[in-house]
């Protein structure tokens, strides 16, 4: 938690944790918030791989699929939405678009006649390549730090799992 610089973070102590900040009695401002500061940092992260996807024709959410999709081919849409956390009402309409421009397909689950896989198109899957590409790209417009960036991940990951998240 960042502190104000004309509102410091009394130190108060909490029930069973001494020493650790606690919340001003008028509430934190904005720069104090954990949730403002992810969103704004995934608001950057948006601006950072727009440039970048824009030449593969891709938004961010299409790239989240093809990168999924390239590492596990397959999938069924359910799969997708809950690697992606993405409601069905969000997916479809994106998988059908992504479908639409031949980048994947939808096919037959030999498993469950109800039920289909995703799989890449020949297209799909050469802007899969590209697109992974974009990577190295990120983390140098993220300051090159690459294992303080895998570290930051894990506590982004480990933070929502205890919040219930998948």
């Amino acid at each position: 938690m960042t502190q104000s610089p004309n509102k410091p973070i009394s130190h108060a102590p909490a029930k069973g944790q001494q020493n650790q900040p606690a919340i001003p009695p008028d509430g934190p401002e904005i720069s104090d918030l954990l949730c403002f500061a992810i969103y704004s940092a995934n608001h950057a992260l948006t601006r950072l791989y727009r440039p970048l996807l824009a030449p593969l024709g891709l938004t961010y959410p299409q790239y989240l699929v093809l990168i999924s999709l390239r590492h596990n081919p397959g999938q069924t849409i359910k799969a997708l939405g809950q690697q992606l956390d993405l409601e069905t009402n969000t997916l479809t309409p994106l998988l059908k678009r992504m479908e639409e421009a031949e980048l994947l397909r939808r096919v037959p689950n030999p498993q469950d006649d109800r039920s289909r896989l995703l799989e890449l198109t020949e297209t799909g899957a050469e802007r899969a390549a590209k697109a992974g590409e974009i990577t190295a790209c990120i983390v140098e417009g993220m300051g090159g730090d690459l294992e303080e960036l895998l570290d930051l991940r894990d506590r982004v990951n480990a933070l929502r799992s205890r919040m219930g998240a998948t």
